[in-house]
């Protein structure tokens, strides 16, 4: 069994981790392309981490044009076995204020225009997503933002659209209508492919505003927007730093089973495999094949 490890994708306002110790700036290679940036390698106490910046540093990349396969996998050549997904989103909820942080455990995909698989051809599997986020990772973060006295809810519903526009009012008030908790654009595929790649994920969405639902509030802009994640920020950073010191002290993760979870989801016999596909899929597929000979 693989040591855990973790990684951490730093979403709109989380560009860098700047208190890693013994930094490395990694250029991992993927053959979906081209990651949103160089992969930051370092250490928290006794914990490593890898870090990528989502958008790149700068924010030079929309939601569309994220290279989700390309992150997953090289996250995965970095042997990340755990990944925590910071990222900014609107409310959806009067008792979720901006400043306060969501853990959510749940997704409804409104994406249209980006890729969600790694097993569209050559290799069929079939990965079960009832629950798409990792049970202990979400205990793990709840208990940081609790001795942090940052206000949070544990469990909620993030819907995420395709963007980059934020939505029309009628748009919001459907997505309340289906009780979702916070809307975003990132969140899919992104925890998808780390389904697949047996990566356990964790959402842990900062609200910057209101959604334009709020009649009491201002229709979301990006000058709002900004500043509110300027704030988050630091709650951010000092969450990452407490989070890595728990995980480091070793976390019972015997009832997850994401880890092998293309054991029962691979439908494609092996005689029959692309060996192209094959080998694009080198890293995600290596413990597959290393137990199922």
């Amino acid at each position: 069994m693989n040591k855990p490890i973790l990684g951490i994708i730093g979403g709109s306002g989380l560009y860098d981790i700047d208190f890693l110790e013994d930094r490395k700036k990694l250029k991992v290679h993927s053959s979906w392309g081209d990651s949103s940036d160089e992969i930051i390698e370092g250490m928290i106490g006794d914990q490593k981490i890898y870090f990528i910046a989502r958008h790149g540093k700068g924010h030079k990349l929309s939601p569309t044009s994220i290279n989700y396969r390309a992150n997953i996998d090289c996250l995965k050549k970095c042997n990340v076995t755990d990944l925590i997904s910071i990222s900014a989103v609107g409310s959806l909820k009067e008792e979720l204020p901006p400043g306060s942080f969501v853990v959510v455990d749940q997704f409804i995909d409104r994406t249209n225009f980006r890729e969600k698989s790694y097993f569209n051809e050559g290799i069929i599997a079939h990965v079960p997503m009832a629950e798409p986020t990792s049970k202990i990772l979400i205990d793990l973060s709840c208990n940081i933002l609790e001795n942090l006295q940052i206000k949070y809810k544990k469990g909620g519903i993030y819907i995420a659209i395709e963007g980059p526009q934020f939505s029309t009012k009628a748009e919001s008030m459907l997505y309340r209508s289906w009780d979702a908790d916070v809307i975003g654009m990132t969140n899919m595929p992104e925890a998808r492919l780390a389904r697949e790649a047996e990566i356990r994920y964790c959402s842990v969405s900062m609200v910057t505003d209101y959604d334009c639902w709020h009649d009491d509030h201002e229709s979301v802009d990006v000058e709002m927007l900004i500043k509110n994640l300027q704030e988050n920020a630091e709650k951010a950073k000092n969450f990452i730093k407490h989070l890595a010191i728990e995980y480091s002290k070793g976390l019972d993760f015997e009832s997850d089973n994401t880890s092998t979870i293309l054991d029962t989801s691979i439908v494609t016999q092996k005689d029959y495999w692309d060996p192209k596909i094959k080998a694009k899929l080198n890293s995600i597929l290596k413990r597959y094949i290393k137990d199922n000979k």
